[in-house]
């Protein structure tokens, strides 16, 4: 495959003077993602890239993976789309099982490392610089979709995600994806004792926002309740399979920002919904 030139558009890297929640329309959010993606690209994957691996398919925190879950169901053989796929992993691990797998993102930084994986693993993954609410697929091109933690909290308007996704499946296609467990919005964002203790309203749907002088923001993630999630998805015309929150392993230490040991043992962190669109 020949090698693309993904350029990155200049970012400064701006100060936070304030972050809490507050409205985010779908423009600014857009803007404030690519941005922060872009920038933080080099630090997200050197921070996680081993526990996510080269070519594994992680749901999330909790270390859950494809290989073990099977949520997907049989890839082999299969057009496969993952959305928000940064750096490719999952992708790259569904290629290895056999999928036809395309890679969508928003960032360019992002898909550069997908890139160098693919020529480290010597398993390319075609990717796509691209919004999720606004899929560049024709109708009924794929029979999987998937996301981990990638996109859907990330956008404005995610139910338009899911009726672009429930778009390109083809009849009887799955999709599932991870997302933080929305019991995780009342709490605060602290691995340790202070993070359990309930202090914001769970049906505030305002988004997290960080913003840098002169209110223009820089980073935003979107709060949708259990229920919000699972309209979305009957509104977009599939239907929810199954629904998992993967409980924190015995013997998994790791800490990745308010995931821990002690919080994962109590709480759910990650929640994955497993949809169908009819046949």
């Amino acid at each position: 495959m020949a090698e693309l030139s993904w350029e990155l558009p200049d970012q400064e890297d701006p100060a936070v003077v304030e972050a809490g929640r507050t409205d985010c329309d779908d423009a600014a959010t857009r803007s404030a993602n690519r941005g922060y993606w872009n920038r933080t690209a080099d630090s997200y994957q050197a921070e996680h890239g081993a526990f996510l691996g080269a070519a594994d398919f992680v749901w999330g925190p909790e270390g859950l993976t494809e290989a073990e879950a099977g949520l997907l169901g049989p890839v082999t053989g299969r057009r496969v789309l993952e959305i928000g796929c940064g750096a490719g992993q999952c992708a790259r691990w569904l290629a290895n099982a056999g999928a036809a797998v395309v890679g969508l993102d928003l960032s360019e930084g992002q898909l550069r490392h997908s890139q160098a994986l693919d020529a480290r693993t010597g398993t390319a993954v075609p990717v796509v610089l691209a919004d999720a609410t606004d899929l560049p697929f024709a109708d009924a091109s794929f029979d999987l979709a998937c996301s981990a933690y990638g996109a859907v909290p990330f956008v404005a308007d995610s139910a338009r995600v899911m009726r672009e996704v429930a778009r390109v499946l083809r009849p009887g296609g799955r999709w599932v994806f991870s997302v933080s467990h929305p019991l995780r919005w009342c709490l605060p964002d602290d691995p340790g004792p202070v993070g359990l203790t309930v202090h914001e309203s769970y049906f505030d749907r305002r988004p997290y926002v960080e913003s840098a002088a002169g209110g223009r923001a820089v980073y935003a993630e979107h709060h949708r309740t259990m229920s919000d999630r699972v309209r979305e998805i009957l509104g977009a015309g599939m239907w929810l399979a199954d629904l998992v929150e993967p409980e924190w392993p015995d013997g998994h230490e790791q800490i990745w920002g308010g995931w821990s040991p002690l919080r994962g043992r109590l709480i759910p962190g990650t929640a994955i919904f497993c949809c169908e669109k009819p046949a």
